[in-house]
């Protein structure tokens, strides 16, 4: 567990979502959101829940993976805690053609 790290979701009291990574303990880091040690967005949002973690052998991959997932809809992270991964794929479709397939414009 040296070189690698956990990516987690947090569900704060609030109902929104905390994304973060860590190299810890996963118990360990949660206990400090918790307890309001970090400081920070969850310091004010207690208590946190867990919702979501993944082990990645590089912490590179799971920074990496941490910036995609803050970018995605509340309705993705939603269903990615869930675990239901026949709506995560529907809601990661495109809303619109791709550019190669739109009608051309007429001007």
């Amino acid at each position: 567990m040296d070189d690698g790290a956990f990516l987690y979701i947090l569900r704060c009291s609030d109902g929104s979502f905390y994304i973060g990574v860590t190299r810890t303990a996963l118990e360990m880091r949660i206990a400090q959101h918790n307890a309001g040690t970090l400081g920070g967005y969850t310091s004010s949002r207690r208590p946190v829940r867990l919702v979501f973690s993944q082990w990645f052998d590089r912490i590179a991959d799971a920074i990496e993976n941490e910036r995609k997932l803050k970018k995605w809809s509340r309705a993705k992270k939603e269903a990615l805690a869930r675990g239901d991964f026949v709506s995560l794929r529907q809601l990661s479709g495109r809303r619109s053609p791709h550019p190669s397939k739109r009608q051309p414009t007429t001007g």
